[in-house]
């Protein structure tokens, strides 16, 4: 089906079977232009009716044949490959050795072919074989992916890492908002552990219109890890605990200092207590209900810290 760019959105699926007689599955998702689709037409794709189809996909590995239906835009079917056994020679005499059949499926998939190759040289990449070009092909690093990155001025340089990258979510939008808040010359490990602790430019952005300053990224890393959320400033906003340093937020976090939690506080008689006290009677398992039936025992109108002592 067509995407919003313009592109056919093209995805295939393999069935393999195991020695065990299992069945296996992998998709393999692109984003495609019309034109590289040999022997389909807009006609037929756009069909009202719907509409018998048989086309080719040619990449340098090999051939991809398709017949099925269209209707409307969308379509279904099955496909043949007819592997390039010349694109196999090809690796060979660059020095990445000889490319089963099975091998060129998977190049021919990712559309890993020459301009690929040419690429990764021009960049420097540690890639010597086939079975590294094969497992990028397989974890979705294109072509555009490689470009994008030394556009942002990544050096990655490495099949591993930028493998680690792809399949960690760091894609090149995440990095480029990344980019636009400040936070430049980021290394591909400092990349993949940012994404893994869910830290984002919306993240942050969020934080920033609550009124804070812009912090080192490390501290953001943090704070979400603790879970520290907008929605829980807010929160103590509305309670009358306003701009309280990051620092202060994660430590309420991590002592289980809720907004809830003081808003029982409040139900008893007590508002407006220091952040410090609050994360005292926390660790003391002082609560709300506790000081209520204390209360209740003639215990009433004693100061934060005499409930804590008792």
């Amino acid at each position: 089906h067509r995407t919003s760019d313009g592109k056919l959105q093209l995805t295939m699926r393999m069935r393999r079977q195991g020695k065990d007689g299992r069945s296996s599955f992998s998709d393999t998702s692109d984003g495609i232009t019309p034109d590289q689709l040999t022997g389909l037409t807009r006609d037929q794709m756009m069909s009202a009716s719907g509409a018998n189809v048989s086309f080719q996909l040619k990449r340098d590995a090999g051939t991809f044949n398709f017949e099925g239906w269209f209707k409307q835009g969308n379509g279904s079917g099955h496909f043949t490959f007819t592997p390039n056994s010349s694109f196999s020679g090809e690796l060979a005499r660059l020095g990445f050795g000889r490319a089963t059949d099975e091998q060129l499926l998977s190049l021919a998939m990712g559309d890993t072919g020459l301009a690929f190759i040419n690429e990764l040289k021009a960049q420097g990449y540690d890639t010597a074989t086939v079975e590294q070009l094969v497992r990028m092909s397989n974890h979705g690093v294109r072509i555009e992916y490689l470009q994008g990155l030394k556009s942002l001025g990544l050096g990655v340089k490495t099949t591993e890492l930028v493998v680690r990258m792809k399949d960690h979510g760091v894609s090149l939008n995440f990095i480029q908002e990344l980019n636009g808040l400040g936070y430049t010359n980021l290394s591909p490990e400092d990349l993949v552990r940012t994404k893994d602790h869910g830290v984002s430019a919306k993240y942050i952005n969020e934080f920033v219109a609550a009124g804070y300053e812009r912090v080192p990224l490390e501290q953001w890393v943090r704070m979400k890890d603790h879970g520290v959320s907008t929605t829980f400033v807010s929160e103590l906003k509305e309670l009358g605990y306003e701009r309280i340093p990051l620092d202060e937020l994660r430590r309420m976090k991590d002592h289980g200092v809720s907004a809830n939690f003081i808003k029982e506080l409040r139900e008893v008689g007590f508002s407006n207590i220091p952040i410090d006290q609050l994360v005292r009677l926390k660790d003391h398992g002082v609560s709300a209900s506790y000081i209520k039936k204390m209360q209740e025992k003639g215990y009433s109108n004693l100061p934060v810290d005499e409930y804590i002592r008792l």
